[in-house]
């Protein structure tokens, strides 16, 4: 098992920023993928952003591609979302996840645990 717990989430403005961190503990947390994802009320859960467990490939939606960026920290157990040119549409609660085995990194199903979430508002 893997516990992961986000933080970091808030107001902000549009153009503002913001960087999100998702704590892992638990079972060897090095070897697992990690993806963040979002979701808006009433609409289903988006991919965000993925990174292998080596940190070497990344991979992100097109809405969010050169703006946000997706890293991680395997001595800490930590991996990072630093959000910027946010804009309303960002809004959402995001949600880091943990993927153990091989898959497409882009699906909410292929990831085996999940945090709690953490909300994201962007004003306009």
């Amino acid at each position: 098992q893997v516990q992961l717990v986000e933080s970091g989430g808030g107001l902000v403005q549009a153009g503002g920023s913001l960087r999100l961190s998702c704590a892992a503990s638990g079972r060897t947390y090095s070897n697992y993928a990690m993806g963040w994802f979002r979701q808006a009320p009433g609409k289903e859960r988006d991919f965000v952003a993925a990174i292998t467990w080596s940190g070497g490939s990344t991979y992100y939606a097109s809405s969010v591609k050169g703006r946000f960026t997706i890293s991680r920290a395997n001595a800490e157990n930590t991996v990072y979302l630093l959000m910027n040119i946010l804009k309303p549409e960002d809004t959402a609660v995001y949600y880091c996840a943990a993927r153990y085995h091989t898959g497409s990194y882009y699906l909410a199903d292929e990831y085996d645990f999940w945090g709690q979430g953490t909300q994201v508002t962007v004003s306009s």
